[in-house]
């Protein structure tokens, strides 16, 4: 793949008719670098995030060797990354996946949030009948989410008597017994986190269980317009804090599965103007395509103007952008900020994308191709300091 030192001098020798991901490594290879570090246990990256290779190469890089699976396809593509180990964390699963991920591809963690899945992990993983002896089942309790943007519980997770029952019954069949949550996605403050272990510790007074690891998930921040979250080392200190207050041994094991926090920063996406109405701009992708979170999720995505001088088109001007399909829920309200004379045949920059955008993206009306550059430069933002230092840039640099 091509690199360049940034989009505009990519837009220096190419007018794209497709929109353009720009893929930052780097900007990934930080990430887990500054995760590895600081983060006081375990860190799996959560694959549905962003599977680019380019991107995985740079997490595998940077010293990342587990994974967070959630179906057989993810499974499968994971699976070819020499030495990693995979957790199987989606809480309900088929029992073709239980079995293919057990006997084919030697996974040996597992969630589940009801005796149901219990049972079905059970019975699927047994050999001649005989149950297995090195399971490590954890699991997913339901914790309150405060302050995540995209929150979770409603979905996944048990609570009160029957968390604790089937804690009990859970370690009877596991070798290690763990205790999995999700605090929601985009979690701007630590204190979801300070809550979700506060149930924990209730759960295991109440099972009166060893539990031999903890699951904090993923919700780790990155920086948008639209969402100023608290220092990541905000986030550890109180994680750090509440697992030495839990009722655990020194031996239980602590495990993270970011995956917007790691790659958000390490992919943006290059899209041309279309057509400009007053404050509508018609842009070559959208909703269905990079854009979900931007149209269904109310995010807001930084951007600049590419390929021509920002300071020659204007002060900045509040825009709403619509994409390229004939659907009218294709439709980023934003507000975009993007000098007043923007026009037709001008091209934007969407940064910090790199999160769900790209595993989203679909191909309604015959859209949803992308053409792929890696660029140099650092990403529009960063919550791991340096040149970013989570400041939005809004010029045409």
């Amino acid at each position: 793949m091509e690199k360049f030192a940034s989009a505009n001098t990519y837009l220096e020798t190419n007018r794209p008719d497709r929109p353009v991901w720009g893929v930052r490594p780097h900007a990934a290879g930080r990430a887990a670098r500054w995760f590895l570090k600081h983060f006081p246990g375990e860190v799996a990256y959560a694959y549905k995030a962003n599977s680019s290779v380019f991107l995985l190469g740079a997490l595998f890089g940077a010293g990342i060797r587990q994974f967070d699976v959630a179906s057989i396809p993810e499974l499968e593509d994971a699976a070819t990354i020499p030495g990693v180990t995979l957790h199987y964390m989606h809480p309900v699963k088929s029992r073709v996946a239980i079995r293919r991920a057990y006997h084919e591809f030697g996974v040996r963690c597992f969630a589940l949030d009801s005796e149901d899945e219990l049972d079905k992990i059970l019975g699927e993983t047994s050999r001649d009948g005989k149950a297995p002896k090195d399971l490590q089942l954890f699991v997913r309790i339901a914790v309150p989410a405060k302050n995540s943007r995209i929150p979770l519980e409603r979905k996944f997770g048990i609570a009160g008597a029957k968390a604790a029952k089937l804690l009990m019954k859970t370690r009877q069949a596991a070798d290690e017994l763990g205790i999995a949550f999700h605090v929601g996605s985009q979690t701007t403050t630590p204190d979801a986190f300070r809550t979700a272990f506060a149930e924990v510790h209730k759960l295991i007074v109440k099972a009166g269980v060893v539990i031999d690891g903890i699951d904090v998930g993923g919700g780790f921040p990155s920086t948008y317009i639209d969402s100023a979250p608290a220092p990541l080392s905000a986030f550890m200190d109180t994680i750090r804090t509440a697992m030495e207050q839990l009722p655990v041994t020194e031996a239980c094991r602590l495990i993270c599965e970011p995956g917007r926090a790691l790659v958000a920063e390490a992919e943006s996406l290059i899209v041309r103007v279309d057509a400009r109405k007053g404050s509508d701009l018609y842009i070559n992708d959208g909703s269905y395509g990079a854009l979900f979170d931007a149209a269904h999720l109310g995010f807001v995505f930084p951007v600049r103007l590419v390929g021509r001088p920002a300071e020659s088109a204007g002060p900045l001007a509040a825009f709403e952008l619509w994409g390229p399909t004939c659907d009218s829920i294709d439709h980023m309200k934003g507000p975009f900020l993007l000098p007043s004379g923007i026009r037709e045949g001008d091209y934007i920059e969407i940064g910090n994308l790199g999160a769900y955008g790209r595993a989203i993206a679909g191909g309604f009306n015959g859209y949803g191709k992308y053409d792929e550059v890696i660029l140099l430069d650092e990403p529009f933002a960063s919550v791991y300091g340096g040149p970013g230092d989570g400041r939005i840039a809004t010029g045409g640099k």
